[in-house]
């Protein structure tokens, strides 16, 4: 019975490292986020586009299964980003896009390399708001909607020492046309983000 027990509590001090490496991205997180942001309405040229930094937060929980690691998670950011473009629709008319708040609900799925090193790829719902103004002669235009689009992405994760991380990603976001301009708004971002899992 003694040998049984003995072989019993070595068996599970064999496995207790396994166990902690594979959970090494499990559990809930939460994070800072802030980056390049580069948006565009479509256009030619470059007055149709234009560059700034967004900034935000987001929460998520992940589940590692072996090496895999998937995920949901949901992000709430602000932008710097104004878009121009003139003489669009008529010579000497100028169009703004603003782009403020925007909400993300989605899942990310990655392989985790070593055991403080995640690649991942993630994809989702996207919802911006999106302030326009459109200036034809002395006549002014303002529109404040919520577009909906598609978010795409991949980044890598850095397990620091204790429960933090650093992480880096690219993603690429589609808001379709703006009502009643034959714009298609989308951006491009690159984001870094600190953050801690629990």
């Amino acid at each position: 019975m003694r040998k049984l027990v003995l072989a019993a509590l070595a068996a599970s001090a064999m496995t207790a490292p396994a166990f902690a490496q594979d959970a090494t991205f499990t559990g809930p997180r939460v994070e800072a986020l802030v980056g390049y942001d580069a948006a565009s309405d479509g256009t030619d040229g470059d007055a149709g586009s234009s560059d700034g930094v967004t900034y935000g937060g987001a929460i998520g929980y992940d589940v590692q299964l072996g090496g895999a690691v998937i995920g949901a998670e949901a992000e709430l950011t602000g932008s710097s980003v104004d878009t121009r473009a003139d003489s669009l629709l008529a010579a000497g008319d100028r169009l703004v896009v603003d782009m403020g708040r925007d909400i993300y609900l989605g899942a990310r799925a990655g392989v985790a390399i070593t055991p403080t090193t995640l690649l991942y790829a993630k994809g989702g719902y996207t919802n911006a708001r999106v302030n326009t103004t459109y200036e034809t002669g002395s006549s002014r235009t303002e529109i404040s909607e919520d577009m909906e689009g598609f978010r795409v992405g991949a980044g890598a994760e850095f397990k620091l020492s204790g429960n933090a991380y650093l992480k880096g990603e690219y993603r690429y976001s589609n808001y379709g046309k703006i009502d009643g301009y034959d714009i298609d708004v989308d951006r491009h971002q690159l984001v870094a983000g600190v953050g801690i899992r629990f």
